[in-house]
């Protein structure tokens, strides 16, 4: 398992978008970190995790506190009689881990899989949008 410090110079721009990766070695037991993609839209973030071979059965995500995990498992997409000669796709356990601001209105984030892409929908919270405030004359 590679293990991702909490912020690295890389990272600046995701901090500047209010998301942290918090991605820790706490566990041998996770074997990968599937990569993943953050990005900002007009309603909030997006993340967006590589995830072949996860069937939503095996897929997890929390959010406690202001915290988004994502863990589950890959299996093997071999055959039973089939011997494995050369391999690329990560198998096993997995997690990750992000630190989010108070600007995602966690009551609103929706999630989908389709075709290995996992897909996080974090809208930003009401109070983190910009508002045009009336100017009245005397």
């Amino acid at each position: 398992m590679s293990t991702d410090p909490p912020i690295e110079p890389s990272q600046d721009l995701v901090m500047a978008h209010r998301i942290e990766d918090s991605t820790s070695a706490a566990s041998d037991r996770f074997v990968f970190t599937p990569p993943i993609d953050i990005f900002e839209t007009a309603d909030g973030l997006v993340l967006r995790a590589d995830l072949p071979g996860v069937s939503l059965e095996s897929l997890e995500l929390q959010i406690q506190d202001n915290r988004l995990t994502l863990f589950g498992r890959v299996e093997t997409l071999l055959p039973e009689d089939a011997v494995a000669l050369h391999r690329e796709f990560e198998v096993g356990d997995f997690l990750r881990s992000f630190i989010l601001s108070d600007e995602v209105d966690y009551d609103r984030i929706t999630a989908r899989l389709s075709h290995g892409v996992l897909e996080v929908e974090l809208p930003r919270a009401a109070q983190a949008e910009p508002r045009r405030i009336q100017v009245n004359a005397e």
